[in-house]
């Protein structure tokens, strides 16, 4: 009886401080006069149903709008027991991504190289390690390597045609698939050299475990909360976010890629020989004729990683904006016949051929991307950390080092005070002289400042080769199967349509 009374003393205690710790972890920012959201959940706090039955976009919509309401400019909350910062204010967002970079220069994103070797790239790098990659790896991303990189890309442009000449007649197709393979092969391409086939045969390897990588599970979304806070338990704890065959898998691929073009002297116009050049002569250097050997500027794991990130910022988050914007089209065939003519005339001119300086300067095409882009970011919130504490300009209040900042992208570009009627899709809005009237930081689907996303240029360019591919010699329309409004899938990580984008497709 004795034992029984000593095991149940021992639960109630261990309870009762844990129950304790959560509740001060939730009243942290009440306790402390910041401007706070009420009622978080014992166990999610504001992030309940996260994953499971809402993506995070419609949750940071819901409070977005509720804050907004209450006249607040930055929020204390709960992601889980974690406290965090909601940003509103689109001035206070300058600040903490432009003027004050030097506090904010980190993302919060797990890292843990040393266990998860992917998840050394330059997307969540910290410190010094990022600022010396970036600098590094930044003129991989020039107009001029893009315009190297455009015939490459401009190859599977013309098997993306050949695919839709072989599949149109179907009563409708799944758009978001279809460009989910064609970003699949220009990336696997253009990052590693190797020709995917994925519009060929849709269950490759490329495919599958790109698709895996995306996967977003209540696991790993409480890992990555935990890294902003306490990077430290994280490696510790030795904890990984990538999944085991997803890193065999590219770990492998690199390993046979970087192998062969060493031994074999290849060099190509794609990010692999730019990284290879990196890694083995620590610059980027065209001069010479030798690919080298060697770890002078990253290690072969580093450079796995950048190209690990490449693939997926460069497969997913293009194709999903495609896959909108043909959706947006299709319920607005006005402009789509508009966007059309807008294509046509450019290329006639440039005697019916598509080059990089006719992609890149068709400003009605610039217009439709980017309102797609304020309806459906890819990613739906940025992530900052304050390297140390930080007062609020022009407050008394204190966001503590180490807590995660929000900046909710989506919501902040779906606010009917930044854009009037914002469920409408209306290119015209970014007109220049309409750009001008609005607060720069009200769109920001890349990020802003010196961590502003680095394949910007090139995910651009992917896109529009895509749509002036497909627009050009075909018309989309809604099916039977095409939804009124887009719902988001739960379980992915950025902005993807819940049922997928089944549109109808016939010739022009």
């Amino acid at each position: 009886m004795e034992l029984i009374n000593l095991v149940l003393a021992a639960f109630i205690f261990v309870w009762s401080v844990v129950y304790l710790f959560i509740r001060n972890k939730h009243n942290y920012w009440k306790d402390n006069g910041f401007p706070y959201a009420p009622n978080p959940h014992f166990l999610f706090g504001h992030a309940k149903g996260q994953t499971l039955t809402k993506h995070a976009a419609d949750i940071h919509l819901e409070l977005y709008k509720q804050f907004k309401q209450r006249g607040d400019r930055y929020v204390g909350m709960s992601q889980f027991i974690i406290p965090s910062v909601f940003v509103i204010d689109p001035e206070l967002v300058k600040t903490i991504m432009v003027k004050d970079f030097n506090v904010f220069h980190d993302r919060g994103v797990f890292t843990n190289a040393k266990d998860d070797p992917l998840s050394g790239h330059l997307f969540a790098l910290e410190g010094n390690p990022w600022r010396l990659l970036r600098q590094n790896v930044t003129p991989t991303f020039t107009s001029g390597r893009m315009k190297q990189m455009f015939g490459t890309l401009w190859d599977v442009a013309l098997e993306l045609d050949k695919y839709m000449e072989e599949n149109y007649r179907q009563p409708d197709m799944e758009m978001k698939d279809v460009l989910g393979r064609f970003t699949t092969d220009v990336i696997g391409t253009c990052a590693f050299g190797i020709e995917c086939n994925t519009l060929k045969t849709p269950d490759s390897e490329f495919r599958k475990y790109g698709n895996k990588a995306f996967e977003f599970n209540l696991s790993i979304m409480i890992k990555i909360f935990l890294a902003s806070s306490y990077p430290e338990l994280v490696r510790a704890l030795k904890m990984k976010i990538t999944f085991d065959d997803v890193e065999r898998f590219f770990l492998k691929i690199v390993r046979e890629t970087v192998d062969y073009r060493e031994q074999n002297n290849v060099k190509r116009n794609d990010f692999m020989n730019l990284l290879l050049q990196i890694k083995n002569k620590g610059k980027l250097d065209d001069s010479e004729d030798i690919v080298g050997k060697g770890e002078v500027g990253m290690t072969q794991l580093e450079l796995a990683a950048q190209a690990f990130v490449f693939f997926l910022a460069g497969f997913e988050t293009s194709s999903t904006t495609q896959s909108f914007c043909l959706y947006e089209l299709a319920k607005n065939p006005e402009i789509q016949e508009r966007l059309r003519q807008e294509i046509n005339q450019a290329v006639e001119e440039n005697d019916g051929q598509v080059t990089y300086d006719v992609a890149m300067n068709i400003q009605y095409l610039d217009n439709v991307i980017n309102e797609t882009l304020r309806k459906y970011p890819p990613v739906e919130s940025l992530n900052r950390v304050p390297s140390v504490d930080y007062l609020i300009p022009g407050t008394k209040h204190v966001i503590p080092k180490r807590t995660l900042v929000q900046i909710p992208v989506h919501a902040i570009q779906n606010d009917p005070d930044h854009y009037p009627d914002p469920e409408r899709f209306d290119p015209d809005r970014f007109n220049p002289e309409e750009v001008k009237k609005r607060h720069p930081f009200t769109f920001i689907p890349f990020g802003e400042g010196p961590r502003i996303c680095i394949g910007l240029r090139f995910g651009v360019m992917q896109t529009k080769v895509g749509l002036i591919t497909l627009l050009r010699k075909f018309r989309f329309s809604p099916s039977a199967r095409t939804p009124d409004r887009v719902t988001f899938e739960p379980k992915m990580i950025t902005l993807s349509p819940n049922a997928g984008n089944y549109l109808k497709v016939e010739k022009v």
